[in-house]
């Protein structure tokens, strides 16, 4: 595989890494109401499992209210009872065509729950970019080996890797800092 490849694959991967991550904390409540808190949610949909996102239109009328409408009004019973079972702590009011969630304002004990699971997640991502990082070296390593690649070439790309690793690292970080301010911020 040539070296280019090799490094291209990294970066998606990585990439791929970073916007996982982005994601997963947009799920993380803030003490402000966010679709995003919900939208990922799934719901057995006639026996499968679909995000929140595809079965209703999701409203924010005010910093602490999120209010759900069904495309489907016989869906709404699946939509609730999947939100109740979700982690997000909210329990719906159903009202028979729309569900409202009031989102609470969030104790100083619990902000320093959602900061350290935020923390964890972040962890883990930079765990998985070191994790593409560790297999490209290894393929430039086995591109060496094969006389593929001189061995200049090989420690250059791995440079190359080293700075693609520090960048997605950084993204990672900045996505941390600012959840966990929104977080913090009362």
């Amino acid at each position: 595989m040539p070296v280019d490849d090799i490094q291209l694959e990294a970066e998606e991967r990585m990439e791929k890494a970073a916007q996982v991550f982005g994601t997963n904390l947009r799920g993380i409540r803030t003490g402000m109401a966010s679709a995003g808190l919900v939208e990922n949610i799934r719901v057995d949909y006639y026996g499968s499992p679909t995000p929140l996102r595809q079965l209703a239109q999701i409203a924010i009328p005010d910093p602490q209210l999120i209010v759900i409408k069904p495309y489907d009004p016989t869906s709404l019973a699946a939509i609730e009872k999947a939100i109740q079972t979700s982690d997000i702590g909210i329990h719906p009011q159903n009202d028979g065509k729309v569900l409202r969630l009031s989102v609470p304002g969030l104790s100083q004990e619990r902000r320093q729950q959602l900061v350290a699971r935020v923390k964890a997640m972040a962890e883990e991502a930079r765990v998985a970019i070191r994790n593409i990082r560790r297999d490209a070296n290894r393929d430039l390593d086995k591109e060496e080996k094969d006389s593929a690649i001189s061995e200049d070439d090989r420690d250059r790309a791995k440079e190359d890797v080293q700075e693609l690793t520090n960048q997605y690292e950084g993204k990672v970080e900045d996505l941390l800092h600012k959840k966990t301010k929104d977080i913090l911020e009362v």
